[in-house]
């Protein structure tokens, strides 16, 4: 090959690789404007394509994730709500046992003021067997607090202070919840970390939980949100920094042995609204009852006393003047049904029987020395079953 050949190679070599290098000069520069700009603007706004480009050249549609304001939401949601907040801190006196006399013990779980008078709600079961309660509010102060009212089955309690009252939390829709929507959860785990804030979302609404005394607590909601002991009675917030829930449980495994994380679960805010509402206009929330005392049945139980049901509630005890006795109600009478609906492993006696309101005229289905009877009974009103 001649030496002008040679050069004319060399040439051709030169010129394409400076095209490239310009080209790669120019892309990196307006990379670097891009992110220059961004930046800058101090937004961490990140676009991706909402879906594989078409074979027709459409222009592509883009999605903006913008994670700052997301972040600003949680935050301003916390400045509102996390000075209604309040720890709560009850005595439990001790007990006279074989032993002897035991200690006090302090338990201790959250709860937020609903009205400028000084009421707090909160669970039942952070009050429960208490001898007093104090509140520590969220600037370390506190104030001594009373129970102005309970209600076990729906697990919510009104207290009220005399004290100061820093803030008082909105109340949301709880209706208006859908899977996925962004939560906060506000409260004093173990105590002692008062004010806790923890993030998540919405997992379901729905969801039922056997508590192990006879009864479902139904209609919860389950967040993913974390929550811990002492978190009972705080409230689950909004992005509008509103209260939709009041945390109640964790779950942290099952019977199989299997352990979970991510499951708890709190009161939606308009169930535990219309409890303490009556609470707070009568002093306590109105349940119906029959008067009776009774052995739920199962399946395993039947067989064990060769019961002639698989599901119901076996009559132990009768008051004496009380609805069922009116009614004609026996001790060993097995009531099976409520209004025409069977009592089975989904529908208990006493989620059935809080499905009415004192007064209320319902057809109890009974089997009595192995035959099916029906009784007409008209509820009364107490917080006895």
């Amino acid at each position: 090959m001649s030496w002008k050949k040679i050069l004319y190679v060399l040439l051709i070599m030169v010129i394409a690789g400076g095209s490239a290098l310009t080209g790669a000069l120019a892309g990196g520069a307006a990379v670097y404007k891009v992110v220059s700009d961004k930046q800058g603007s101090g937004s961490p706004s990140i676009s991706v394509p909402a879906s594989l480009p078409n074979a027709n050249n459409t222009p592509e549609q883009t999605l903006v994730l913008n994670s700052t304001d997301v972040e600003t939401a949680v935050t301003q949601a916390v400045q509102k709500v996390g000075p209604a907040v309040v720890t709560i801190v009850g005595t439990i006196p001790g007990q006279m046992t074989f032993f002897g006399q035991t200690g006090d013990q302090t338990v201790s779980g959250s709860g937020f003021f609903i009205s400028d008078q000084g009421y707090i709600l909160t669970n039942n079961h952070v009050v429960e067997g208490t001898r007093e309660v104090n509140i520590v509010l969220s600037d370390g102060s506190e104030e001594k607090a009373v129970i102005v009212g309970t209600d076990p089955y729906s697990d919510i309690a009104i207290l009220k202070t005399d004290g100061k009252v820093p803030a008082v939390a909105a109340l949301g829709n709880s209706d208006l919840l859908k899977s996925g929507e962004s939560v906060i959860a506000i409260g004093s785990p173990l105590g002692n970390f008062k004010n806790t804030v923890t993030v998540g979302v919405v997992s379901a609404t729905g969801r039922s939980i056997d508590t192990g005394r006879g009864y479902q607590v139904e209609g919860l909601i389950q967040t993913d949100a974390a929550i811990n002991q002492g978190n009972s009675g705080g409230p689950l917030v909004n992005l509008a920094g509103e209260v939709i829930g009041i945390n109640n449980m964790i779950v942290r495994g099952s019977g199989s042995g299997a352990v979970a994380e991510g499951l708890g679960f709190a009161i939606p805010v308009n169930t535990a609204q219309a409890v303490a509402s009556q609470i707070l206009d009568h002093g306590y929330f109105s349940r119906p009852f029959m008067g009776i005392s009774y052995q739920a049945i199962s399946p395993d139980i039947a067989a064990t006393y060769n019961l002639p049901v698989k599901w119901g509630v076996y009559v132990t005890k009768v008051a004496s003047g009380s609805p069922a006795d009116k009614a004609g109600l026996k001790v060993d009478d097995i009531i099976t049904g409520l209004n025409g609906v069977n009592l089975d492993e989904t529908h208990n006696y006493l989620n059935m029987l809080y499905t009415y309101k004192p007064g209320d005229q319902v057809t109890l289905s009974v089997t009595r020395d192995g035959k099916e009877i029906t009784l007409q009974i008209t509820l009364g009103e107490s917080s006895h079953t």
